[in-house]
C-alpha cells in the first residue's frame, strides 16, 4: 500500500490498490475537490519504454478519449510525472464481469442484459472508428448499479490504422476469444472480429465455460478455425441461433451488429433509447510524446534490442522450441508477443 494517502497533482488521494499487471497498478482514489471516486492506472514509464509499449499507450490514450458511452468506461484525465504515467478513470466499484462468472453461468435474462449493454458499447465504438480487440470477460467492468462498463483499449485500434485494402492487420487479442480471422495473413474487418469476441462472451455468461478450450493453444485455434463447439442442452433454441450466426468462422457470413440488435431475443426488454447521453467534455490535452524525454527513448532503443531475441517470439515459436512438436502447416501466423497473465494469455503485436 505504497501509495495510500499520497495526493496526486494537489487533487486526487490514493486508497487502496485494486490490481496489478506487469506494467501499471491500478488504485481506488478520491477527488479532494468533489469527493469523487476514481480510478488511477499508475503506468511505470521505464518498463513501458523498455518492452516498447509506447504505442500501445498512445492507443489506449486515443481510443478511450474518442468514446463517452454509458457502458464504456471513462477516461477523465491523463497526469504524467518524471517516472509515470497517471490514467484518472471512472470508478466501477462492482469489479469484473470475469469475477461474477468465476462463481457459474448466469440466467438467461441476466446474460442478455449484459449483452445488450455490451453491444451497444461495441457498436459505438464502430460508430466513432474505435475497434477494441481484446472484448472478453476480464475487460467488462461493472458499477455499483450493475451497469457494464467497456474498459481497457490498449490493443485498440483506430479507422486510420487500416491498410489500404480496408483491413486491419494486427495479431492481437485473447486465445480463447480471438476470431479465425485475425490469425491469418489476410486481415481482417475490426468490427467483424468484436462481433466473434461479444459471441464467445455471450456463450460464456450462459454457459459458464468457454466454447473453444484446451491445454494446447494450438488445439484451440484449430478449434476456432473450424468453430468446433457444442451448445450446452439448456441454451434456448434462440440463443442457439443467435450465436451460430455469431460464431461462424466465414466473417462476410458473420451476422453484423446491426442485425443483432434487431434480433427478437436480443430485444426483450432492450432499452432501445440512445445510451450515450454523457455530456461530451474534451479530455485534458497531454503531449505523451513529451512524456518520454530523447534521452528515455535512447535506453529504450537500447534495451529493445537486447529483448528483441525474446519479444518476437510468438506462441508457435516457443512451443515449437520443445522436442516433439512439428507445427508445419498447421497455421500461418505473422508474429506477435506474448503478455502474460495470472489467468490467461493476451497476445498482441505492434
Amino acid at each position: 500500500m505504497e501509495n495510500k494517502g499520497k495526493v496526486l497533482m494537489q487533487k486526487y488521494e490514493f486508497g487502496r490498490l485494486l490490481g496489478q499487471g506487469n506494467f501499471a497498478k491500478v488504485y481506488h482514489a478520491r477527488n479532494i475537490e468533489t469527493s469523487q471516486s476514481v480510478a488511477v492506472k499508475v503506468i511505470e514509464k521505464e518498463k513501458v519504454l523498455k518492452v516498447g509499449m509506447i504505442d500501445q499507450t498512445k492507443r489506449e490514450i486515443s481510443g478511450m478519449s474518442l468514446v463517452k458511452h454509458t457502458n464504456i468506461l471513462e477516461l477523465y484525465e491523463v497526469m504524467a510525472s518524471k517516472s509515470k504515467i497517471y490514467f484518472v478513470m471512472e470508478y466501477a466499484k462492482g469489479g469484473e464481469l470475469f469475477n461474477k462468472l468465476s462463481k457459474g453461468k448466469l440466467r438467461e435474462d441476466v446474460a442478455r442484459k449484459y449483452f445488450q449493454q455490451l453491444i451497444s458499447a461495441v457498436d459505438f465504438c464502430h460508430s466513432r472508428g474505435v475497434y477494441h480487440r481484446d472484448l472478453k470477460p476480464e475487460n467488462l467492468l461493472l458499477d455499483e448499479n450493475g451497469i457494464l462498463k467497456v474498459s481497457d483499449f490498449g490493443l485498440s485500434a483506430l479507422t486510420e490504422c487500416k491498410h489500404q485494402d480496408g483491413l486491419l492487420h494486427t495479431t492481437c487479442g485473447t486465445p480463447a476469444y480471438v476470431a479465425p480471422e485475425v490469425i491469418n495473413r489476410k486481415g481482417y474487418d475490426g468490427a467483424k472480429a468484436d462481433i466473434w469476441s461479444c459471441g464467445v462472451i455471450l456463450y460464456v455468461m450462459l454457459a459458464g465455460y468457454l466454447p473453444f478450450h484446451d491445454t494446447n493453444l494450438i488445439a484451440i485455434y484449430r478449434k476456432i478455425s473450424k468453430a468446433d463447439y457444442k451448445f450446452p442442452n439448456w441454451f434456448s433454441p434462440e440463443v442457439t441461433k443467435l450465436l451460430s450466426r455469431i460464431l461462424t468462422p466465414n466473417p462476410k457470413a458473420r451476422i453484423s451488429i446491426e442485425k443483432i440488435m434487431t434480433n427478437p431475443w436480443f430485444r426483450k426488454g432492450f432499452n432501445s433509447k440512445p445510451v450515450h447521453n454523457k455530456v461530451e467534455k474534451a479530455l485534458v490535452p497531454v503531449d505523451i510524446d513529451a512524456v518520454f524525454s530523447s534521452e528515455a527513448n535512447n535506453n529504450a532503443f537500447e534495451a529493445k534490442k537486447d529483448m528483441a531475441k525474446l519479444t518476437n517470439l510468438n506462441a508457435f515459436d516457443i512451443i515449437s522450441l520443445s522436442s516433439g512438436f512439428d507445427l508445419s502447416g498447421l497455421f500461418v501466423i505473422p508474429i506477435f508477443r506474448l503478455g502474460l497473465t495470472n489467468r490467461i494469455v493476451t497476445c498482441y503485436y505492434n
